[in-house]
C-alpha cells in the first residue's frame, strides 16, 4: 500500500509543469546539473578541508573552531543550492530516481552524513577549546566524525555519479 502511495506521489511529481519543463527540454536539464555539480564540489570541498584539519593531515596552523567558523557558511550555502538543483533533477524523472537502488543508497548516505555532522556539532565541538590548542591533540571522537564523514561524501559522490550511468 505504501508503495503504491509513492508511486502515486512520484508520479505526480514528475507530471507537474515545472518538472515536465525540466525533463523535455534540451538545455535546462543539463544546465541544472551543472549548477548541482558546482555546488557539491563546493560542499565536498569545503567539508573536506574542515575534516583533513580534524585528521590532523592539513590546515595544521590554523584552529578547527576558526577554520570551521570561516568555512562552514559557504559549505550551507553550497548544499541549499545543490539541494534544490538535485530537487528539480529529480522532479524531471522521479518515478525513474525512486526506483533506481543507487539513488536510494545515495540518499542513506545523506542522512549518514547529516547525523554525523550533528552528533559532531553536538558532541564533539563541546569541549573543543580543551583540544584545538595549539600541541593538543584531536580526540578520537573528533577524527572519527571526520573519517566518517569524507567516506560519507566520497559515497555520495560516486552514488550520485553512478546514478547518473544507470537512469533508463
Amino acid at each position: 500500500m505504501v508503495s503504491v502511495e509513492i508511486d502515486r506521489a512520484l508520479e505526480w511529481l514528475q507530471s507537474t509543469p515545472f518538472a515536465l519543463a525540466i525533463a523535455e527540454n534540451d538545455i535546462l536539464f543539463p544546465w541544472i546539473e551543472s549548477v548541482h555539480v558546482l555546488a557539491i564540489v563546493l560542499v565536498v570541498g569545503t567539508i573536506s578541508i574542515v575534516d583533513l584539519r580534524l585528521l590532523g593531515v592539513a590546515s595544521l596552523d590554523i584552529s578547527a573552531r576558526r577554520l570551521m567558523r570561516d568555512i562552514i557558511p559557504y559549505t550551507w550555502c553550497a548544499f541549499a543550492v545543490a539541494a534544490v538543483t538535485g530537487s528539480l533533477m529529480f522532479s524531471s524523472d522521479a518515478t525513474h530516481y525512486g526506483h533506481n537502488r543507487l539513488f536510494q543508497i545515495k540518499l542513506v548516505m545523506l542522512v549518514l552524513a547529516g547525523l554525523n555532522m550533528a552528533a559532531f556539532h553536538l558532541f564533539g565541538e563541546r569541549d573543543i577549546e580543551r583540544w584545538d590548542a595549539p600541541g593538543a591533540t584531536t580526540p578520537v571522537a573528533a577524527k572519527a566524525a571526520a573519517s566518517i564523514s569524507l567516506f560519507a561524501w566520497i559515497a555520495i559522490v560516486s552514488l550520485g555519479r553512478g546514478t547518473g550511468f544507470t537512469m533508463h
